[in-house]
């Protein structure tokens, strides 16, 4: 296949999760950091902002489910790749301060559909996730009910979900919009393609599987 052709990397439906995921953990961001810095809470606190975090909380939480139900073989596909790990996750690893830092492509190992990083992400964006929906129930809607103690707990880990949550954040729209090497990242999760070239050097192990089984779609 021509280096300049374009081969399907994400299907529309892991697209409109993504974005969906995306949007709800934004409004869910800035709604909390005005909810959880004082000094934006007297400014712009009150029930409207508080309504808006319930709203992004259930989108938040409620997407993924949905994902599961329409696609349930594809989420445990998805699940099973990124808890998977092998060799060149092992590589991924050592690669990375030399590939990301001094832009050593040669320094990175073939990869499969899915690298040890975005495995990573996969595992922080699975645990925000356990988090953010287990303690938020318990703070929306057993705030008379459940012991003071838990409660103290679940906003403590509310609030590390969220640091933890904004930082990686960060990092990944760094990756995927301004560095470099990672070109055609958000096109890839806008209109779902990527190019043969841009496939060989960052999933090469899976770019030559589909390649000898005639597909142009991840296997």
């Amino acid at each position: 296949m021509p280096e300049g052709a374009m081969v399907e990397r994400y299907k529309m439906r892991v697209r409109v999760l993504h974005w969906a995921h995306t949007v709800a953990f934004l409004v869910l961001f800035i709604s909390g950091l005005v909810l959880f810095v004082e000094p934006l809470s007297v400014l712009l606190g009150g029930s409207g902002t508080r309504a808006l975090h319930l709203l992004a909380a259930a989108a938040f939480v409620v997407a993924p489910v949905l994902y599961v139900l329409l696609d349930l073989r594809g989420a445990w596909r998805g699940l099973k790749q990124a808890f998977t790990w092998g060799k060149e996750d092992l590589g991924w690893l050592r690669a990375a301060p030399r590939y990301y830092l001094a832009g050593d492509e040669a320094a990175m190992p073939p990869q499969d559909v899915m690298n040890a990083g975005q495995k990573l992400w996969w595992l922080m964006t699975l645990l925000v996730w356990v988090v953010f929906g287990a303690t938020g129930a318990l703070m929306a809607f057993f705030t008379t009910k459940a012991p003071v103690t838990l409660l103290g707990l679940a906003l403590r880990l509310h609030d590390v979900a969220f640091l933890v949550g904004g930082v990686v954040m960060v990092l990944h729209v760094y990756i995927a919009i301004f560095h470099p090497l990672m070109s055609e990242a958000l096109g890839s999760m806008l209109h779902g393609k990527i190019s043969v070239s841009y496939a060989r050097r960052h999933y090469g192990k899976w770019y030559q599987r589909a390649a000898q089984q005639g597909r142009d779609r991840p296997a």
